[in-house]
């Protein structure tokens, strides 16, 4: 598996089109008033870092940084192309991003995500690498439709 991980553009055609169905899919697939995920306008406030993973010259997988302080950050818009699933690209990305954090100063890096059973894969990734159930976060509320996880950035990396 090669894969190249760029800054994301949110001009791009493709990008664009990946992270449009990434949140019309995620709407569809959660109660509404439950779906957390950024908009384009979102992914480009000066407190995001957005990624986007490329095979080639083709778009497999997208992922983002948000700062919630200079020791606090929240995993957004990690979306693999339904064709790109299950070769690792979404382990790689998310990789990417706990890196990036711990590289920032973060000592905690959570995220939101949905309950239902459409969101069973990504629950999996993220425990495999390490994160764990935690309450809401930084103005989340407690939600049946979320689940909220947490990594500690101040423990040793897992390989």
């Amino acid at each position: 598996m090669t894969m190249q991980i760029r800054t994301g553009d949110t001009y791009d055609p493709r990008v664009v089109a990946l992270l449009d169905h990434h949140v019309t899919a995620a709407r569809a697939q959660t109660a509404p008033g439950s779906a957390h995920a950024l908009d384009l306008a979102g992914l480009r406030a000066p407190d995001v870092a957005f990624w986007t993973g490329w095979d080639g010259e083709t778009l497999v997988t997208t992922g983002a940084l948000k700062m919630l302080s200079t020791s606090h950050g929240e995993v957004k818009s990690m979306h693999t192309h339904q064709t790109a699933r299950r070769r690792g690209f979404g382990g790689r990305m998310l990789r990417h991003i706990i890196t990036e954090a711990r590289a920032r100063g973060m000592t905690r890096l959570s995220l939101e995500t949905g309950s239902w059973d459409y969101f069973k894969p990504a629950h999996a990734l993220y425990l495999a690498h390490g994160f764990v159930l935690c309450g809401p976060f930084e103005g989340y509320v407690e939600d049946p439709n979320s689940l909220f996880l947490t990594l500690d950035l101040s423990a040793p990396a897992r390989r």
